[in-house]
């Protein structure tokens, strides 16, 4: 549905030309909630904000079903932009105007006669859950009902695409909450699909099922959020999976690690699915009478599936550590040896 093919984005400053994006390349399809994760300054912004050609690519191409919108005229790209709604982090609502008035804006923009707008906003309220604040003005709302009515806004058109600019960036975690499950319910009923972009990693864990991680301009990483959560490759997304999963040894741990003298071998496991319940370390002390000993383990859900990583010292000599190795692999478990320096983690990108 929406495809970026190796798009770059320049700007001119002060200070010289800033690349905001380098040759970029991202697929979302129909029906996804595709999450773009990344620090301030990665170029998420300017990523999401080429889909309405509210910037415009250096280079690259820009499609959404398969029309490339670089090329369309203006009218064609106004009859575009009514096909995508988006939602800001600060809302951008009419603060002066009512919950009516904001949600209304883009359908009296469009001309439409004024009982079907009646009948529209009405709908649109029902959906997001603020029936009764359609007369007061939108200064007194909350925050989280603030977003209710820019995303009531942004449907107000009834678009297939949905982009989200930090759209939880200035909530409480409760209400951050509450703004997800309804952007579930958009997604799932209406069946629009969303480009959220975001810092925050639990938004990206709790509703996205597809992922790229950005940085200085690039997507170092991308796929299902299994695949690349489960399975972090560069330092910046295992920086970002710490946030919920933080697997690192203690370095209290590790020097005490380091001080023992027999041969041994640590090993960071790494379950998904039904293999997280197999007793692998009773199978490795039956089988291999090799002692072993647990550093830290967690569990949790992504996208339904349960997610566990364990680390595992191992003690016995070279040949016999190979052979457990090699079973760990086979019994279809991620496996990662970690080589302690100084009391600290050594792991090369």
């Amino acid at each position: 549905m929406i495809e970026i093919q190796n798009v770059s984005k320049r700007f001119d400053s002060a200070s010289g030309e800033v690349h905001a994006l380098r040759q970029v390349s991202l697929t979302v399809e129909k029906g996804d909630i595709f999450g773009v994760i990344g620090f301030s300054g990665a170029g998420k912004s300017t990523l999401v904000r080429l889909v309405n050609l509210l910037e415009r690519p250096s280079e690259g191409r820009v499609l959404v079903d398969g029309t490339d919108i670089t090329t369309l005229s203006k009218p064609d790209l106004r009859m575009l932009r009514k096909n995508i709604g988006m939602i800001f982090q600060q809302f951008n609502l009419l603060q002066s105007k009512s919950v009516f008035q904001n949600v209304a804006a883009p359908l009296v923009l469009n001309k439409v006669p004024k009982k079907d707008i009646d009948k529209r906003v009405k709908e649109l309220l029902h959906f997001v859950e603020l029936e009764d604040k359609i007369h007061t003005n939108v200064s007194k709302l909350s925050g989280g009902q603030k977003q209710r009515v820019g995303i009531a806004r942004a449907l107000a058109t009834n678009p297939s695409i949905l982009l989200c600019d930090e759209a939880t960036s200035a909530l409480d975690p409760k209400t951050t909450d509450s703004i997800l499950e309804l952007l579930k319910k958009i997604n799932r009923e209406l069946n629009v699909t969303i480009l959220l972009i975001t810092h925050e990693m639990h938004v990206i864990c709790d509703i996205c099922n597809k992922v790229a991680v950005m940085d200085n301009g690039r997507v170092l990483e991308q796929g299902t959020v299994l695949q690349v959560f489960g399975n972090p490759q560069h330092k910046i997304t295992r920086s970002f999976v710490k946030t919920v999963i933080d697997d690192s040894i203690p370095g209290s741990l590790a020097r005490e690690i380091l001080e023992y003298q027999g041969e041994n071998r640590i090993f960071r496991l790494r379950f998904q699915g039904n293999i997280a319940g197999k007793p692998l370390l009773y199978r490795i002390s039956a089988e291999y009478h090799m002692e072993n000993s647990i550093l830290f383990a967690t569990v949790c859900e992504l996208q339904g599936v349960v997610f566990s990583v364990m680390i595992v010292q191992v003690f016995g000599s070279a040949q016999r550590l190979d052979e457990v190795q090699q079973f760990i692999e086979d019994s279809g478990v991620y496996v990662e040896v970690l080589h302690l320096t100084g009391g600290e983690e050594d792991r090369n990108d």
